[in-house]
């Protein structure tokens, strides 16, 4: 009988070493990816505009901007302009002297356009829904005409109450426009509390004034939210301008900027453009990339 034994096969050590280093080089390159830092960005919202015109400023690229954050400065990416669909609440002056505005009003709900809604807010010492978010001119306009006029106006808790309750179930952009004879009464909340609000809930307010009182109060609120703000007096120099028409094109348009790093947008965030002019420029710091 012949004996049948197993033969044992060795692999050559060179091809066994080969192999070897060929699994570890593999296993260092896995290694590293999954050390290496995850490159952060911010996404900022911003509205540039005609400082006195409001006229929207177009063509603009991310070389055009510059970040500032206290001292920090930050460099742009990218810059893309866009034309979105908007949700908008709509703040009326109805003070004392807020029916010498009444006339715009029915104006701006003739500007909007399909799939868009509003809503009516009538502020004076307190702020009053009229009119819940529709898409309705008719209803619109019937809740404007309707409004009575008295007491005192108190824009800022007027702005807060309806930036933290009437958003809340808007699905488009949302920016709150707010047309005002330019009178600020005695309201509890302060600038940076309405300020912080919009911000985190990502509102972007956009004042409309007949007369410059509280110019600075309506300046600060727009440039921290991504807004920008209307003087009618100046727009109404210009013949034959459609001013409902152009407030809502800027609504409707901004820029995103995409910012480099992990910082946290800070609130002393500002935005400065390099182009021949005077602009009105605003930032509203997005959700991380």
């Amino acid at each position: 009988m012949r004996l049948v034994t197993s033969r044992r096969v060795r692999i050559p050590v060179g091809r066994e070493r080969g192999r070897l280093e060929e699994i570890m080089r593999l296993m260092l390159l896995l290694v590293s990816l999954a050390v290496l830092p995850i490159c952060a960005a911010n996404r900022i919202s911003v509205t540039v505009v005609d400082a006195k015109s409001g006229k929207p400023a177009l063509g603009l690229k991310a070389e055009d901007f510059t970040i500032l954050e206290d001292k920090l400065v930050r460099k742009v990416d990218a810059a893309e302009f866009s034309s979105d669909v908007i949700d908008v609440m709509f703040l009326l002056d109805t003070s004392l002297v807020g029916e010498t505005v009444h006339p715009l009003a029915l104006d701006f709900v003739g500007q909007l356009k399909p799939k868009e809604e509003m809503s009516v807010v009538g502020f004076h010492s307190s702020a009053d829904l009229i009119q819940d978010f529709t898409s309705s001119r008719k209803l619109l306009e019937r809740a404007i005409d309707s409004v009575t006029y008295g007491n005192q106006p108190r824009v800022l808790d007027a702005l807060y109450a309806a930036i933290d309750t009437g958003m809340k179930h808007a699905t488009f952009r949302k920016v709150v426009v707010m047309l005002t004879t330019g009178y600020e009464g005695d309201s509890q909340m302060t600038e940076r509390d309405v300020a912080q609000l919009a911000r985190k809930t990502g509102v972007s307010v956009y004042p409309v004034y007949a007369t410059g009182r509280e110019r600075s109060l309506f300046d600060h609120l727009a440039r921290r939210t991504g807004g920008a703000i209307f003087n009618l007096k100046e727009m109404r120099k210009e013949a034959g301008a459609d001013i409902a028409q152009r407030i809502f094109e800027v609504m409707r348009g901004h820029y995103t900027l995409t910012v480099p790093g992990n910082l946290a947008l800070s609130e002393k965030l500002r935005v400065e453009v390099a182009r021949p002019g005077k602009w009105f420029a605003s930032a509203l710091p997005m959700e991380w990339e």
